[in-house]
């Protein structure tokens, strides 16, 4: 076995917009490195280095090859092991050839939700995919969109060359956790990449969980990145945190499409509303978990008669702003995301606000008959 280097040789990673070196090796990270200066919160990074969409391509005539990894969870003190890792998932010629369990590294220990952290420091590990078919191929190994994985090796029986130019439309995608898709059984079944693969395209997935805020940051990373086509699905976080009024949301809105404009003023851009989530329907947030598990809303509803936000009211600005936009904006497109996922659907809620993992690939489908239909917004 070869090993060939993982930057700066002829492996190509896609789906992350930085890569930080660490003492193991490098971590990909899905925003530029200057936006970290632009947050305090742990969270924003800590949902930017769990690599959705993020996957390493080649073209090699290989039958084995070695992947060596360290990843970072997490474990609650009062649970007997640590969160699974999520699978590592290889393509051949866009074809499935294998899915492996994600080897267990570094483990953060802590009490309990918000308590302080303690680094529990692992070993990494490698994955292994054999008998892979003979000749020349394009290869994509996709990483686990739940898990922080530093990449440390990629060792191979034969020849690694660079992947030949891909001529497909670039699609970046904006959304929350439920574009993240920590709940998808696995990288390749998160309801972006299920809709890339059903319209031809190449998706980067800009998804983070708990942190879809209309950050100024996002919409400066997004204006100034190459993009064919372009979709924003916001709106869940920011009411499950209450953290705009109406007064404060439209604006913030048109300030984030006005800086994606001034990069991409014709660039096909879809505004997608949040799915359906029974407890903010009516009722504005915050959340919190409930002892049966499920998300309940703490606001009060009489409140949104004067400006709290709940998802029927999100959706109604939402559409509002994109008709009155499309009067000198004709490539602004708006799609109701209870058609992604209906309030009939409830069940595919595991928790009340997360849809499960078919209902993940579903809404893949979904999305992509509307989005790449011959008369849809991404024609």
């Amino acid at each position: 076995m070869r090993a060939f280097p993982l930057v700066g040789g002829p492996v190509e990673l896609r789906g992350a917009l930085d890569l930080e070196r660490t003492q193991a090796g490098v971590m990909p990270r899905r925003l530029p490195a200057w936006t970290k200066e632009q947050y305090q919160d742990p969270s924003v990074y800590g949902v930017t280095v769990m690599p959705s969409g993020v996957r390493l391509v080649f073209r090699t005539d290989a039958r084995e090859l070695e992947f060596e990894v360290l990843t970072s969870t997490g474990q609650l003190d009062s649970d007997p092991r640590p969160r699974p890792t999520g699978m590592l998932e290889l393509l051949v010629d866009g074809v499935h050839a294998g899915r492996r369990q994600a080897p267990v590294g570094n483990v953060v220990r802590m009490a309990g939700p918000g308590a302080a952290q303690r680094l529990v420091p692992g070993e990494p590990g490698t994955v292994r995919f054999a008998g892979l078919p003979a000749g020349m191929k394009n290869v994509e190994l996709w990483l686990p969109q739940q898990t922080p994985t530093e990449l440390l090796a990629l060792r191979a029986d034969g020849e690694v060359l660079a992947p030949l130019p891909d001529g497909r439309r670039r699609w970046v995608h904006h959304g929350s956790s439920i574009s993240h898709c920590l709940e998808a059984d696995g990288p390749t079944g998160t309801w972006p990449v299920v809709a890339a693969s059903f319209g031809g395209v190449e998706v980067i997935n800009l998804g983070q969980a708990g942190n879809d805020m209309l950050d100024p940051y996002v919409a400066r990373t997004i204006r100034d990145m190459p993009a064919d086509l372009i979709s924003l699905k916001t709106g869940i976080n920011i009411v499950g945190l209450a953290t705009f009024r109406l007064r404060t949301f439209g604006p913030a809105v048109h300030g984030f499409l006005d800086t994606i404009r001034d990069g991409h003023p014709d660039t096909p851009l879809l505004l997608v509303s949040p799915v359906s989530c029974p407890a903010l329907e009516a009722t504005p947030g915050p959340v919190s978990m409930g002892p049966d598990g499920k998300i309940t809303a703490l606001g009060d509803p009489a409140d949104v008669a004067r400006g709290a936000l709940s998802l029927a009211v999100v959706r109604e600005e939402l559409a509002r702003i994109v008709a009155a936009r499309r009067a000198h904006d004709p490539h602004l497109h708006y799609r109701d995301g209870r058609e992604l996922l209906g309030p009939d659907e409830a069940d595919d809620l595991a928790d009340g606000l997360h849809p499960t993992a078919a209902a993940y690939r579903r809404m893949g489908k979904r999305f992509a008959a509307h989005a790449f239909a011959d008369d849809g917004p991404f024609r």
